[in-house]
Protein backbone atom coordinates (compact mmCIF):
# COMPACT_ATOMS: atom_id res chain seq x y z
CA UNK A 1 0.00 0.00 0.00
CA UNK A 2 2.78 2.30 0.67
CA UNK A 3 6.84 2.69 1.70
CA UNK A 4 6.45 4.65 4.70
CA UNK A 5 6.68 2.39 7.82
CA UNK A 6 3.44 2.24 9.75
CA UNK A 7 3.57 4.64 13.19
CA UNK A 8 1.39 2.02 15.12
CA UNK A 9 2.02 2.28 18.39
CA UNK A 10 3.39 5.95 18.86
CA UNK A 11 1.09 7.19 21.51
CA UNK A 12 0.60 10.70 22.11
CA UNK A 13 1.50 12.18 25.50
CA UNK A 14 -1.37 15.17 26.85
CA UNK A 15 1.76 17.45 27.59
CA UNK A 16 3.38 16.83 24.17
CA UNK A 17 -0.38 17.18 22.40
CA UNK A 18 -1.17 20.47 23.79
CA UNK A 19 2.17 21.85 22.91
CA UNK A 20 2.38 20.52 19.55
CA UNK A 21 -0.77 21.99 19.20
CA UNK A 22 -0.03 25.41 20.14
CA UNK A 23 3.42 25.45 18.09
CA UNK A 24 1.50 25.09 15.26
CA UNK A 25 -1.95 27.44 15.64
CA UNK A 26 0.71 30.50 17.24
CA UNK A 27 1.97 31.68 13.87
CA UNK A 28 -1.38 31.85 12.17
CA UNK A 29 -2.23 35.16 13.18
CA UNK A 30 1.37 36.35 12.14
CA UNK A 31 0.85 35.41 8.87
CA UNK A 32 -2.75 36.45 7.23
CA UNK A 33 -2.15 35.90 3.52
CA UNK A 34 -0.77 32.09 4.48
CA UNK A 35 -4.57 29.96 3.93
CA UNK A 36 -5.09 26.55 3.68
CA UNK A 37 -4.64 26.29 0.25
CA UNK A 38 -1.45 27.84 0.34
CA UNK A 39 0.06 25.00 2.91
CA UNK A 40 -1.23 22.42 0.92
CA UNK A 41 1.07 23.65 -1.87
CA UNK A 42 3.80 23.90 0.43
CA UNK A 43 3.26 20.62 0.68
CA UNK A 44 2.73 19.63 -2.85
CA UNK A 45 6.20 21.45 -3.41
CA UNK A 46 8.05 18.76 -1.25
CA UNK A 47 6.14 15.81 -1.28
CA UNK A 48 4.41 15.68 -4.53
CA UNK A 49 3.96 12.76 -5.76
CA UNK A 50 2.93 11.28 -2.18
CA UNK A 51 -1.18 10.38 -1.76
CA UNK A 52 -2.99 12.82 -0.55
CA UNK A 53 -6.44 12.33 -0.63
CA UNK A 54 -7.69 8.45 -1.71
CA UNK A 55 -10.94 6.61 -2.16
CA UNK A 56 -12.19 3.81 -4.33
CA UNK A 57 -13.32 5.86 -7.19
CA UNK A 58 -10.10 8.28 -7.09
CA UNK A 59 -6.85 9.07 -5.81
CA UNK A 60 -5.11 12.12 -6.13
CA UNK A 61 -1.70 12.50 -4.80
CA UNK A 62 -0.46 16.11 -3.32
CA UNK A 63 0.40 16.98 -6.89
CA UNK A 64 -2.68 16.42 -8.36
CA UNK A 65 -5.12 17.85 -5.48
CA UNK A 66 -3.04 21.26 -6.11
CA UNK A 67 -3.48 21.20 -9.77
CA UNK A 68 -7.39 20.09 -9.34
CA UNK A 69 -7.94 22.67 -6.97
CA UNK A 70 -6.23 25.10 -9.19
CA UNK A 71 -8.38 24.25 -12.02
CA UNK A 72 -11.44 25.28 -10.16
CA UNK A 73 -9.46 28.48 -9.34
CA UNK A 74 -9.74 29.54 -12.80
CA UNK A 75 -12.94 28.03 -13.42
CA UNK A 76 -14.31 30.62 -10.59
CA UNK A 77 -12.45 33.58 -11.67
CA UNK A 78 -13.75 32.65 -16.10
CA UNK A 79 -17.31 33.24 -14.50
CA UNK A 80 -16.85 36.21 -12.36
CA UNK A 81 -16.87 34.65 -8.92
CA UNK A 82 -16.13 38.00 -7.12
CA UNK A 83 -14.66 38.18 -3.75
CA UNK A 84 -17.09 36.66 -1.32
CA UNK A 85 -19.51 35.52 -3.87
CA UNK A 86 -21.44 32.12 -2.83
CA UNK A 87 -21.03 28.76 -4.99
CA UNK A 88 -23.17 26.11 -3.24
CA UNK A 89 -22.01 22.40 -3.50
CA UNK A 90 -24.13 19.39 -3.38
CA UNK A 91 -21.95 16.78 -3.46
CA UNK A 92 -21.16 13.25 -1.91
CA UNK A 93 -17.95 12.38 -0.12
CA UNK A 94 -14.86 12.48 -2.48
CA UNK A 95 -12.23 13.54 -3.28
CA UNK A 96 -13.05 15.73 -6.07
CA UNK A 97 -15.39 17.54 -2.86
CA UNK A 98 -12.11 19.00 -1.42
CA UNK A 99 -10.62 20.03 -4.45
CA UNK A 100 -13.77 22.29 -5.28
CA UNK A 101 -13.64 24.21 -2.60
CA UNK A 102 -10.12 24.86 -1.93
CA UNK A 103 -9.71 26.13 -5.51
CA UNK A 104 -12.98 28.32 -5.33
CA UNK A 105 -11.85 29.68 -2.00
CA UNK A 106 -7.82 30.00 -3.23
CA UNK A 107 -9.37 33.19 -5.00
CA UNK A 108 -11.91 34.86 -2.97
CA UNK A 109 -14.85 32.80 -3.19
CA UNK A 110 -16.81 31.29 -0.45
CA UNK A 111 -18.92 27.75 -0.62
CA UNK A 112 -21.68 26.69 1.20
CA UNK A 113 -21.32 22.76 1.76
CA UNK A 114 -24.79 21.07 1.37
CA UNK A 115 -26.13 18.29 3.12
CA UNK A 116 -26.80 16.03 0.63
CA UNK A 117 -29.59 14.19 2.86
CA UNK A 118 -31.88 17.67 1.85
CA UNK A 119 -34.37 18.01 -0.94
CA UNK A 120 -37.35 20.74 -1.78
CA UNK A 121 -38.12 22.77 0.33
CA UNK A 122 -35.30 22.16 2.85
CA UNK A 123 -32.89 21.87 0.07
CA UNK A 124 -34.23 25.19 -1.15
CA UNK A 125 -34.07 26.91 2.01
CA UNK A 126 -30.56 26.10 2.92
CA UNK A 127 -29.87 27.66 -0.83
CA UNK A 128 -31.71 30.98 -0.71
CA UNK A 129 -30.34 31.72 2.90
CA UNK A 130 -26.93 31.86 1.53
CA UNK A 131 -27.98 33.76 -2.36
CA UNK A 132 -25.43 31.88 -4.77
CA UNK A 133 -23.78 33.05 -7.84
CA UNK A 134 -23.54 29.10 -8.69
CA UNK A 135 -25.04 25.92 -7.09
CA UNK A 136 -22.28 22.74 -8.19
CA UNK A 137 -24.25 19.23 -7.71
CA UNK A 138 -23.01 15.45 -8.37
CA UNK A 139 -24.76 13.83 -11.27
CA UNK A 140 -26.33 11.07 -9.23
CA UNK A 141 -28.23 14.24 -6.97
CA UNK A 142 -29.65 16.09 -9.51
CA UNK A 143 -32.96 14.95 -9.00
CA UNK A 144 -32.50 16.40 -5.13
CA UNK A 145 -31.60 19.23 -6.95
CA UNK A 146 -34.43 19.26 -9.30
CA UNK A 147 -36.74 18.95 -6.45
CA UNK A 148 -35.86 22.74 -4.76
CA UNK A 149 -35.53 24.82 -8.15
CA UNK A 150 -39.03 26.26 -7.65
CA UNK A 151 -38.43 27.06 -4.19
CA UNK A 152 -35.51 29.16 -5.21
CA UNK A 153 -35.70 32.84 -4.44
CA UNK A 154 -32.91 33.67 -6.80
CA UNK A 155 -31.51 32.30 -10.44
CA UNK A 156 -28.45 30.54 -9.36
CA UNK A 157 -26.47 28.97 -12.60
CA UNK A 158 -26.35 25.21 -12.14
CA UNK A 159 -23.91 23.11 -12.63
CA UNK A 160 -23.74 19.46 -13.07
CA UNK A 161 -20.35 17.26 -12.01
CA UNK A 162 -20.73 14.14 -14.15
CA UNK A 163 -23.02 12.88 -17.03
CA UNK A 164 -27.17 13.24 -15.43
CA UNK A 165 -29.13 16.12 -17.67
CA UNK A 166 -28.87 18.08 -20.30
CA UNK A 167 -30.02 20.74 -19.71
CA UNK A 168 -27.26 22.19 -17.11
CA UNK A 169 -23.58 22.55 -18.02
CA UNK A 170 -20.53 19.96 -16.72
CA UNK A 171 -18.42 21.70 -14.42
CA UNK A 172 -16.03 18.40 -14.68
CA UNK A 173 -15.85 19.36 -18.46
CA UNK A 174 -15.74 23.21 -18.52
CA UNK A 175 -12.33 22.84 -15.63
CA UNK A 176 -10.54 21.00 -18.50
CA UNK A 177 -10.95 23.80 -20.27
CA UNK A 178 -8.94 25.51 -17.20
CA UNK A 179 -5.21 25.20 -16.46
CA UNK A 180 -3.66 23.18 -13.82
CA UNK A 181 -0.72 25.16 -13.44
CA UNK A 182 -0.02 27.42 -10.27
CA UNK A 183 -2.57 30.51 -10.14
CA UNK A 184 -0.36 33.70 -10.51
CA UNK A 185 -0.65 36.42 -8.38
CA UNK A 186 -1.93 39.04 -10.77
CA UNK A 187 -4.76 36.26 -12.04
CA UNK A 188 -6.15 36.36 -8.17
CA UNK A 189 -7.64 38.15 -5.34
CA UNK A 190 -5.66 36.70 -2.50
CA UNK A 191 -7.71 36.37 0.56
CA UNK A 192 -6.40 36.51 4.19
CA UNK A 193 -7.16 34.28 7.45
CA UNK A 194 -9.91 37.40 8.40
CA UNK A 195 -12.36 37.16 4.88
CA UNK A 196 -15.12 33.83 5.02
CA UNK A 197 -14.51 31.13 3.20
CA UNK A 198 -17.12 28.27 3.70
CA UNK A 199 -20.33 28.34 4.87
CA UNK A 200 -21.18 25.19 6.70
CA UNK A 201 -24.80 24.85 7.81
CA UNK A 202 -25.96 24.14 11.57
CA UNK A 203 -29.61 23.69 12.74
CA UNK A 204 -28.59 25.13 16.16
CA UNK A 205 -30.93 24.91 18.87
CA UNK A 206 -34.19 26.52 17.05
CA UNK A 207 -35.55 26.87 13.56
CA UNK A 208 -34.67 26.19 10.18
CA UNK A 209 -31.13 25.75 9.36
CA UNK A 210 -28.42 28.55 9.94
CA UNK A 211 -24.74 28.64 7.42
CA UNK A 212 -22.58 29.30 9.88
CA UNK A 213 -19.91 31.59 8.09
CA UNK A 214 -16.12 29.89 8.40
CA UNK A 215 -13.24 32.41 7.61
CA UNK A 216 -9.68 31.07 6.39
CA UNK A 217 -8.56 31.87 9.63
CA UNK A 218 -10.54 29.14 11.24
CA UNK A 219 -10.06 26.65 8.56
CA UNK A 220 -5.87 27.29 9.72
CA UNK A 221 -6.62 27.35 13.66
CA UNK A 222 -8.98 23.38 13.62
CA UNK A 223 -6.57 21.82 10.89
CA UNK A 224 -3.27 22.44 12.19
CA UNK A 225 -4.58 22.23 16.00
CA UNK A 226 -6.24 19.11 15.23
CA UNK A 227 -2.77 17.92 13.42
CA UNK A 228 -0.90 18.67 16.68
CA UNK A 229 -3.19 17.22 19.06
CA UNK A 230 -3.26 14.03 17.14
CA UNK A 231 0.61 14.19 16.67
CA UNK A 232 0.01 13.63 12.86
CA UNK A 233 3.19 12.67 10.60
CA UNK A 234 3.33 12.04 7.24
CA UNK A 235 3.51 8.43 7.57
CA UNK A 236 -0.56 9.04 8.94
CA UNK A 237 -3.43 7.85 7.22
CA UNK A 238 -7.07 9.02 8.46
CA UNK A 239 -9.86 7.28 7.54
CA UNK A 240 -13.24 9.08 7.27
CA UNK A 241 -16.50 7.68 6.51
CA UNK A 242 -18.10 11.04 7.98
CA UNK A 243 -19.86 13.50 5.46
CA UNK A 244 -17.90 16.07 4.23
CA UNK A 245 -20.68 19.05 4.78
CA UNK A 246 -20.14 18.69 8.21
CA UNK A 247 -17.12 20.47 9.57
CA UNK A 248 -15.54 17.14 11.52
CA UNK A 249 -15.91 15.14 8.39
CA UNK A 250 -15.07 18.01 5.92
CA UNK A 251 -12.82 20.18 7.39
CA UNK A 252 -11.13 18.47 10.52
CA UNK A 253 -10.36 14.88 9.21
CA UNK A 254 -9.25 16.03 6.06
CA UNK A 255 -7.49 19.08 7.06
CA UNK A 256 -5.58 17.75 9.75
CA UNK A 257 -4.15 15.79 7.78
CA UNK A 258 -3.16 17.31 4.47
CA UNK A 259 -1.21 19.91 6.86
CA UNK A 260 0.78 17.70 8.41
CA UNK A 261 1.47 15.88 5.15
CA UNK A 262 -0.14 12.66 5.25
CA UNK A 263 -3.27 11.05 3.26
CA UNK A 264 -7.01 10.93 3.98
CA UNK A 265 -8.74 7.72 2.75
CA UNK A 266 -12.50 9.21 1.92
CA UNK A 267 -14.97 6.57 1.71
CA UNK A 268 -19.13 7.67 0.84
CA UNK A 269 -21.03 6.99 3.98
CA UNK A 270 -20.33 4.42 6.98
CA UNK A 271 -20.61 1.00 7.27
CA UNK A 272 -20.56 -1.17 10.10
CA UNK A 273 -19.74 -4.50 8.19
CA UNK A 274 -16.90 -2.91 5.58
CA UNK A 275 -15.33 -0.50 8.06
CA UNK A 276 -12.26 -2.66 9.28
CA UNK A 277 -12.03 -4.73 6.00
CA UNK A 278 -11.33 -0.40 4.80
CA UNK A 279 -8.65 0.55 7.70
CA UNK A 280 -6.87 -2.61 6.98
CA UNK A 281 -6.84 -2.48 3.40
CA UNK A 282 -5.92 1.08 3.40
CA UNK A 283 -3.43 0.30 6.07
CA UNK A 284 -4.81 3.60 8.08
CA UNK A 285 -3.66 4.62 11.52
CA UNK A 286 -6.31 7.20 12.53
CA UNK A 287 -9.91 7.14 12.15
CA UNK A 288 -12.70 9.92 13.02
CA UNK A 289 -15.88 9.22 14.45
CA UNK A 290 -18.86 10.22 15.98
CA UNK A 291 -20.45 8.62 18.97
CA UNK A 292 -23.14 6.61 16.73
CA UNK A 293 -20.50 5.39 14.82
CA UNK A 294 -19.04 3.60 17.81
CA UNK A 295 -21.87 2.04 19.32
CA UNK A 296 -22.59 0.79 15.68
CA UNK A 297 -19.12 -0.84 15.53
CA UNK A 298 -19.45 -2.31 19.00
CA UNK A 299 -22.86 -3.79 18.21
CA UNK A 300 -21.86 -5.47 14.97
CA UNK A 301 -20.97 -8.88 14.52
CA UNK A 302 -17.41 -9.86 15.12
CA UNK A 303 -15.15 -9.16 12.18
CA UNK A 304 -12.12 -11.61 12.12
CA UNK A 305 -9.18 -8.59 11.87
CA UNK A 306 -11.26 -5.89 13.73
CA UNK A 307 -8.29 -5.73 15.99
CA UNK A 308 -5.19 -6.56 13.63
CA UNK A 309 -5.30 -3.09 12.33
CA UNK A 310 -2.22 -0.19 12.52
CA UNK A 311 -4.73 2.16 14.25
CA UNK A 312 -3.12 4.54 16.78
CA UNK A 313 -5.62 6.56 17.72
CA UNK A 314 -9.26 7.71 17.18
CA UNK A 315 -10.52 10.90 17.41
CA UNK A 316 -13.92 12.60 17.84
CA UNK A 317 -17.09 13.51 19.67
CA UNK A 318 -19.98 11.66 21.35
CA UNK A 319 -18.50 8.47 22.49
CA UNK A 320 -20.67 8.11 25.62
CA UNK A 321 -19.15 6.87 28.98
CA UNK A 322 -21.49 3.71 29.08
CA UNK A 323 -19.37 2.09 26.00
CA UNK A 324 -16.11 3.62 25.87
CA UNK A 325 -14.22 0.91 27.82
CA UNK A 326 -15.63 -1.93 25.85
CA UNK A 327 -15.08 -0.47 23.04
CA UNK A 328 -11.77 0.72 23.50
CA UNK A 329 -10.81 -3.18 24.62
CA UNK A 330 -12.93 -5.19 22.05
CA UNK A 331 -10.72 -3.16 18.94
CA UNK A 332 -7.85 -2.77 20.52
CA UNK A 333 -7.78 0.92 20.20
CA UNK A 334 -4.46 2.60 21.59
CA UNK A 335 -5.51 6.05 21.93
CA UNK A 336 -8.69 7.72 22.09
CA UNK A 337 -9.34 11.46 21.32
CA UNK A 338 -12.69 12.94 22.47
CA UNK A 339 -13.35 16.52 22.06
CA UNK A 340 -15.98 18.91 22.19
CA UNK A 341 -16.57 21.64 19.60
CA UNK A 342 -18.77 23.09 17.18
CA UNK A 343 -18.90 24.63 13.91
CA UNK A 344 -19.97 28.26 14.83
CA UNK A 345 -18.40 28.06 18.88
CA UNK A 346 -15.70 29.25 20.02
CA UNK A 347 -15.08 27.13 23.05
CA UNK A 348 -13.07 23.72 22.23
CA UNK A 349 -12.57 21.32 24.62
CA UNK A 350 -10.18 18.03 24.55
CA UNK A 351 -9.68 14.87 26.60
CA UNK A 352 -6.18 14.24 25.86
CA UNK A 353 -5.91 12.28 28.80
CA UNK A 354 -8.49 9.06 27.43
CA UNK A 355 -10.72 10.01 30.42
CA UNK A 356 -14.23 7.74 29.43
CA UNK A 357 -17.31 9.78 29.29
CA UNK A 358 -15.33 12.99 29.59
CA UNK A 359 -15.80 15.48 26.53
CA UNK A 360 -12.32 17.16 27.74
CA UNK A 361 -10.78 20.07 29.92
CA UNK A 362 -8.89 23.08 29.32
CA UNK A 363 -5.66 22.97 31.04
CA UNK A 364 -4.18 26.06 33.62
CA UNK A 365 -1.68 27.82 31.27
CA UNK A 366 -4.70 28.02 28.50
CA UNK A 367 -7.47 28.97 30.53
CA UNK A 368 -6.57 32.79 29.44
CA UNK A 369 -6.45 31.47 25.72
CA UNK A 370 -9.72 29.00 26.07
CA UNK A 371 -11.98 30.97 28.30
CA UNK A 372 -15.30 29.05 29.12
CA UNK A 373 -17.51 28.91 31.97
CA UNK A 374 -20.58 27.00 32.91
CA UNK A 375 -23.29 29.10 34.60
CA UNK A 376 -26.71 28.14 35.81
CA UNK A 377 -29.80 27.75 33.75
CA UNK A 378 -33.30 28.32 34.68
CA UNK A 379 -35.36 25.48 32.26
CA UNK A 380 -38.29 27.29 32.86
CA UNK A 381 -37.61 30.21 31.82
CA UNK A 382 -35.18 28.87 29.14
CA UNK A 383 -32.58 31.34 30.38
CA UNK A 384 -29.42 31.53 32.65
CA UNK A 385 -30.10 32.68 36.03
CA UNK A 386 -29.23 36.21 36.90
CA UNK A 387 -28.53 37.53 40.45
CA UNK A 388 -29.47 40.57 42.15
CA UNK A 389 -27.16 42.52 40.14
CA UNK A 390 -28.18 41.29 36.64
CA UNK A 391 -25.28 38.81 36.55
CA UNK A 392 -25.11 35.26 35.96
CA UNK A 393 -24.07 32.75 37.94
CA UNK A 394 -21.47 30.61 37.97
CA UNK A 395 -21.79 26.59 38.62
CA UNK A 396 -19.87 24.97 41.28
CA UNK A 397 -18.38 21.33 40.90
CA UNK A 398 -21.00 18.86 39.26
CA UNK A 399 -23.33 21.58 39.41
CA UNK A 400 -25.30 21.61 35.62
CA UNK A 401 -25.35 24.75 33.32
CA UNK A 402 -24.99 26.02 30.05
CA UNK A 403 -21.76 26.54 28.29
CA UNK A 404 -20.43 29.96 27.62
CA UNK A 405 -17.81 30.91 25.60
CA UNK A 406 -16.04 34.28 26.01
CA UNK A 407 -15.68 36.58 22.99
CA UNK A 408 -12.10 38.52 23.27
CA UNK A 409 -11.01 41.15 21.20
CA UNK A 410 -7.60 39.71 20.53
CA UNK A 411 -6.94 39.38 17.08
CA UNK A 412 -4.00 37.00 17.25
CA UNK A 413 -6.30 34.28 19.10
CA UNK A 414 -8.30 32.96 15.95
CA UNK A 415 -10.22 30.32 18.02
CA UNK A 416 -11.47 32.69 20.35
CA UNK A 417 -13.82 34.47 17.41
CA UNK A 418 -17.31 33.73 16.93
CA UNK A 419 -17.54 34.43 13.20
CA UNK A 420 -21.75 34.28 12.97
CA UNK A 421 -23.91 33.19 10.71
CA UNK A 422 -25.28 35.09 7.47
CA UNK A 423 -28.17 36.74 9.57
CA UNK A 424 -27.32 39.15 11.65
CA UNK A 425 -30.19 38.50 14.07
CA UNK A 426 -29.49 34.60 14.42
CA UNK A 427 -25.92 35.61 15.37
CA UNK A 428 -26.96 38.09 17.44
CA UNK A 429 -28.97 35.50 19.54
CA UNK A 430 -26.11 33.87 20.21
CA UNK A 431 -24.41 36.06 21.98
CA UNK A 432 -25.15 36.83 25.84
CA UNK A 433 -23.96 40.08 27.50
CA UNK A 434 -23.02 41.41 30.44
CA UNK A 435 -22.08 38.33 31.65
CA UNK A 436 -19.51 38.75 34.57
CA UNK A 437 -19.45 42.29 34.20
CA UNK A 438 -21.17 45.08 32.02
CA UNK A 439 -19.82 44.85 28.53
CA UNK A 440 -18.56 41.29 28.45
CA UNK A 441 -20.21 39.18 25.66
CA UNK A 442 -20.17 35.47 25.29
CA UNK A 443 -21.47 32.79 23.16
CA UNK A 444 -24.14 30.41 23.81
CA UNK A 445 -23.37 26.90 23.23
CA UNK A 446 -27.39 26.14 23.91
CA UNK A 447 -25.46 22.91 25.37
CA UNK A 448 -25.84 21.71 29.83
CA UNK A 449 -22.80 20.44 30.83
CA UNK A 450 -21.24 20.14 34.20
CA UNK A 451 -17.45 20.20 35.00
CA UNK A 452 -15.99 17.75 37.99
CA UNK A 453 -13.66 19.10 40.76
CA UNK A 454 -10.54 17.80 38.41
CA UNK A 455 -11.95 19.84 35.85
CA UNK A 456 -13.33 17.62 33.47
CA UNK A 457 -16.27 18.85 31.68
CA UNK A 458 -19.18 16.43 30.73
CA UNK A 459 -22.23 16.69 28.16
CA UNK A 460 -25.18 16.56 29.88
CA UNK A 461 -27.81 17.63 27.32
CA UNK A 462 -28.98 20.34 24.68
CA UNK A 463 -30.93 23.22 25.66
CA UNK A 464 -34.44 23.71 23.44
CA UNK A 465 -36.21 21.86 21.06
CA UNK A 466 -33.18 20.28 18.84
CA UNK A 467 -32.90 16.77 19.12
CA UNK A 468 -30.16 14.54 17.77
CA UNK A 469 -30.02 11.52 15.71
CA UNK A 470 -28.32 9.67 13.70
CA UNK A 471 -25.30 12.11 13.98
CA UNK A 472 -27.48 15.01 12.74
CA UNK A 473 -29.51 17.91 14.73
CA UNK A 474 -33.29 17.82 14.27
CA UNK A 475 -35.01 21.10 14.22
CA UNK A 476 -39.06 20.51 15.58
CA UNK A 477 -40.14 23.31 14.69
CA UNK A 478 -39.25 22.26 11.05
CA UNK A 479 -40.81 18.67 11.41
CA UNK A 480 -43.89 20.03 12.95
CA UNK A 481 -44.41 22.32 10.16
CA UNK A 482 -43.74 20.15 7.42
CA UNK A 483 -46.26 17.69 9.06
CA UNK A 484 -49.16 20.75 9.58
CA UNK A 485 -48.46 21.24 5.74
CA UNK A 486 -50.58 17.76 5.09
CA UNK A 487 -54.50 18.19 4.74
CA UNK A 488 -56.21 17.66 7.52
CA UNK A 489 -53.69 18.30 10.47
CA UNK A 490 -54.35 21.04 12.61
CA UNK A 491 -51.73 21.33 15.52
CA UNK A 492 -48.44 19.61 15.32
CA UNK A 493 -45.53 19.46 18.46
CA UNK A 494 -42.30 17.45 17.71
CA UNK A 495 -39.98 16.42 20.49
CA UNK A 496 -37.23 13.66 20.97
CA UNK A 497 -37.91 10.49 23.11
CA UNK A 498 -35.00 8.08 24.29
CA UNK A 499 -34.99 4.63 22.95
CA UNK A 500 -32.98 2.50 24.76
CA UNK A 501 -29.40 2.60 24.28
CA UNK A 502 -29.30 3.97 21.55
CA UNK A 503 -27.20 7.62 20.24
CA UNK A 504 -29.25 10.57 20.94
CA UNK A 505 -33.28 11.28 20.87
CA UNK A 506 -35.71 9.61 18.01
CA UNK A 507 -38.55 12.23 16.84
CA UNK A 508 -41.77 11.34 18.01
CA UNK A 509 -44.83 13.74 17.36
CA UNK A 510 -48.27 14.29 18.97
CA UNK A 511 -50.75 15.79 16.61
CA UNK A 512 -54.12 16.91 16.17
CA UNK A 513 -56.38 16.30 13.03
CA UNK A 514 -59.87 17.39 11.92
CA UNK A 515 -60.29 14.24 10.26
CA UNK A 516 -59.50 10.10 9.95
CA UNK A 517 -55.91 10.77 9.06
CA UNK A 518 -54.36 9.06 6.05
CA UNK A 519 -51.03 7.47 7.52
CA UNK A 520 -49.82 5.83 4.46
CA UNK A 521 -50.12 9.67 2.52
CA UNK A 522 -48.56 11.33 5.58
CA UNK A 523 -45.40 8.91 5.40
CA UNK A 524 -44.97 9.84 1.48
CA UNK A 525 -45.46 13.68 2.48
CA UNK A 526 -42.95 13.07 4.74
CA UNK A 527 -40.46 11.56 2.54
CA UNK A 528 -41.12 14.34 0.35
CA UNK A 529 -40.54 17.03 2.63
CA UNK A 530 -37.85 15.80 5.05
CA UNK A 531 -34.62 13.69 5.21
CA UNK A 532 -35.09 10.61 6.72
CA UNK A 533 -33.42 11.03 10.42
CA UNK A 534 -35.33 14.25 10.59
CA UNK A 535 -39.15 11.96 10.29
CA UNK A 536 -41.13 10.89 13.36
CA UNK A 537 -40.30 7.22 14.25
CA UNK A 538 -43.43 7.85 16.68
CA UNK A 539 -46.90 9.42 15.73
CA UNK A 540 -49.49 10.53 18.85
CA UNK A 541 -52.92 11.80 18.19
CA UNK A 542 -54.83 13.31 20.34
CA UNK A 543 -57.68 15.32 19.98
CA UNK A 544 -56.73 18.75 21.43
CA UNK A 545 -53.46 19.84 22.73
CA UNK A 546 -53.08 22.42 25.45
CA UNK A 547 -51.36 25.86 25.33
CA UNK A 548 -50.53 28.37 28.11
CA UNK A 549 -51.80 32.08 28.26
CA UNK A 550 -48.95 33.16 25.96
CA UNK A 551 -49.71 30.36 23.39
CA UNK A 552 -47.01 28.25 24.01
CA UNK A 553 -47.44 24.53 23.91
CA UNK A 554 -47.13 22.18 27.05
CA UNK A 555 -45.22 19.67 26.21
CA UNK A 556 -43.37 19.00 29.25
CA UNK A 557 -45.94 15.98 29.88
CA UNK A 558 -45.90 14.50 26.15
CA UNK A 559 -41.59 14.58 26.90
CA UNK A 560 -41.95 13.11 29.78
CA UNK A 561 -43.97 9.79 29.15
CA UNK A 562 -42.59 9.60 25.88
CA UNK A 563 -43.50 6.58 23.75
CA UNK A 564 -44.44 4.22 26.85
CA UNK A 565 -47.45 2.45 26.00
CA UNK A 566 -48.56 2.28 29.74
CA UNK A 567 -48.50 6.06 30.06
CA UNK A 568 -50.24 7.14 26.97
CA UNK A 569 -54.15 6.38 26.12
CA UNK A 570 -53.68 7.83 23.02
CA UNK A 571 -53.55 6.42 19.93
CA UNK A 572 -50.21 5.77 19.27
CA UNK A 573 -48.20 4.19 16.24
CA UNK A 574 -44.48 3.33 16.12
CA UNK A 575 -42.20 2.84 12.81
CA UNK A 576 -39.22 0.40 12.91
CA UNK A 577 -36.09 1.43 14.78
CA UNK A 578 -32.87 0.70 13.78
CA UNK A 579 -30.19 1.66 16.10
Amino acid sequence: MRAAARPAGRKTSPAHAWSRALELTTPIASNPHRILSTVIEERAGQIADAPALLSDGECLTYAGLVARSNRYARWALDHGIAAGDVVCLLMPNRPEYMAIWLGITRVGGVVALLNTNLAGASLAHCINTVSPKHVIAAAELIDSLTTALPDLAGAPAIWIHGAADDRFPRVDRAIERCGAERVRDEERRSPTIDDRALLIYTSGTTGLPKAASVSHGRLMQWSHWFAGMMNAQADDRMYNCLPMYHSVGGVLATGAMLAAGGAVVIRDRFSARQFWSDVIRWDCTLFQYIGELCRYLLHSEPHRHEAEHPIRMCCGNGLRGDIWNDFQKRFRIPQILEFYAATESNISLFNVEGKPGAIGRIPFFLAHRLPAMLVKFDVEADAPVRNAEGFCVRCGPNEVGEALGQILPDASNVGSRFEGYTSREASEKKILRDVFERGDAWFRTGDLMRKDEQGYFYFVDRIGDTFRWKGENVSTSEVAEAICAFPGVTQAIVYGVTVGAADGRAGMATLVADGDLNLAALRTHLIDRLPEYARPLFLRVRSAIDVTSTFKYTKADFVRQGWDPLAIQDVMYAGQIRT
